[in-house]
């Protein structure tokens, strides 16, 4: 009977674990968790749209020009001579501001840009050396001479190469004023930084140098500026047929609020 009883309980145990391992069979296996989301890291292009200021410094590329006086007080009512710039100081602060588009192309970098500058016309320290006929005896003049031209602007091409935030360029087009034109090459160096400023995807800032040359027409052949003597009334300054360019170099530092992607 004890025998019997053990059979009993065995057959019933085999049994429950057979059920048991069955319905274990039948259940969903449990999915496995998703594969983390690695986002890719932003790679910066220098296409997009910009705009921004500058500030800097221009002067002329001579301490010398020839210059042709006229007014109260020059004998004969013209006189033609030299104005003299001691230490090439016929400079000025200019400032002003600057829109453009860049396209990047693997490494290099091709965009145009537009700037309005305006300068501060103060008086410089000169000196006019006059030629024949001022008066007798007369070497030097010294005195004060203001520039007439308060503004110019350019629209420029650029090309470059970039390695990653950092841009090396040159550039080149129209300069112009109220009314003459010209031409303007030079180049830069501009460097990105990678912030978010007022909706922009970067801020760039970098140097700039340009070689400005403004042509005199014909038709506009108005003073350049005034001559004041010292201890005398101002004078008009003109450029001598012979010489009708304004040229001058500019370096001034740039800050831009890149738009686009980055």
């Amino acid at each position: 009977m004890k025998t019997r009883l053990l059979n009993l309980l065995a057959a019933t145990a085999i049994s429950t674990a057979a059920v048991s391992a069955a319905s274990a069979a039948d259940l969903p296996m449990r999915a496995a968790p998703p594969a983390p989301i690695i986002a890719a890291a932003p790679v910066f292009t220098w296409t997009g749209f910009y705009v921004g200021g500058n500030l800097g410094w221009g002067w002329r590329d001579d301490d010398d020009e020839a210059v042709i006086l006229t007014g109260p007080g020059i004998p004969t009512g013209l006189v033609g001579g030299t104005l003299n710039f001691g230490n090439g100081d016929d400079g000025n602060f200019l400032g002003g501001g600057q829109i453009g588009y860049n396209y990047q192309i693997g490494s290099f970098v091709i965009g145009v840009e537009a700037d309005i500058q305006a300068i501060a016309t103060d008086d410089n320290d000169a000196v006019f050396i006059p030629g024949p006929g001022f008066a007798p005896g007369a070497t030097f003049v010294p005195g004060e001479f203001e520039d007439s031209a308060d503004w110019f602007g350019t629209v420029r091409l650029r090309a470059g190469v970039a390695v990653n935030q950092f841009l090396i360029y040159a550039t080149g087009g129209l300069a112009y004023t109220e009314d003459n034109t010209g031409w303007t090459a030079g180049g830069g160096v501009e460097w990105a930084l990678p912030v978010n400023w007022f909706g922009s995807s970067a801020v760039t800032v970098g140097l700039e140098g340009l070689w400005v040359s403004i042509d005199q027409d014909d038709d506009n052949d108005g003073p350049i500026g005034t001559f004041t003597p010292a201890g005398g009334a101002p004078v008009n300054v003109f450029l001598p047929q012979n010489n009708d360019e304004q040229d001058f170099f500019v370096a001034r530092a740039k800050l831009n609020f890149k738009f686009g992607t980055y």
